[in-house]
């Protein structure tokens, strides 16, 4: 059982080094994810594809995590990096999931975007590009910020449920 558990941590931390490097002034940064378009097409479904990689829009209350109430984290689709918890997670009455704010403020790039007539803050995925939703100033205390975001665009992963003591 030891040696398991050795295994399992020696691959965590080689996950770590991996995937993380860093920066000019020592703090850990995100690797960067770079494809083409072509092995982005292929990594993802159509609609994946269509919403995070040419800025698409799920229809309001259709996607998987608008309603969800569980605990955990959620993660980019098309890259794994964190995004934001369930801790932040609110009922904007949007029909997208909304979140009040990132789970790091580096893991979110916020691009101007002026299509479709209108004037709006776009948010990206800072690992891999992907877009993700919209960012607006009507959101709750303590930020009033609403990252309304596609549930296409992210993975959920559920925390583990704490044992009740006895």
């Amino acid at each position: 059982m030891l040696t398991l558990m050795k295994k399992i941590i020696f691959f965590l931390l080689g996950f770590l080094i991996l995937t993380q490097t860093r920066g000019q002034n020592g703090n850990i940064t995100m690797k960067k994810v770079k494809r083409t378009e072509t092995e982005w097409a292929k990594k993802l479904d159509p609609q994946q594809y269509q919403v995070l990689r040419q800025c698409g829009t799920e229809p309001p209350f259709t996607g998987k995590y608008w309603h969800n109430e569980k605990d955990g984290n959620y993660y980019c689709a098309a890259c794994g990096a964190l995004l934001f918890t369930s801790d932040t997670k609110y009922d904007s009455g949007s029909g997208w999931p909304s979140f009040y704010a990132p789970a790091n403020n580096k893991n979110i790039i916020e691009v101007r975007d002026t299509s479709h007539g209108m004037e709006r803050i776009e948010i990206r995925c800072a690992r891999c590009g992907s877009h993700l939703g919209h960012l607006f100033p009507d959101g709750p205390r303590p930020t009033g910020s609403r990252y309304c975001v596609n549930s296409l665009s992210l993975d959920f992963k559920e925390s583990p449920k704490k044992e009740k003591e006895k």
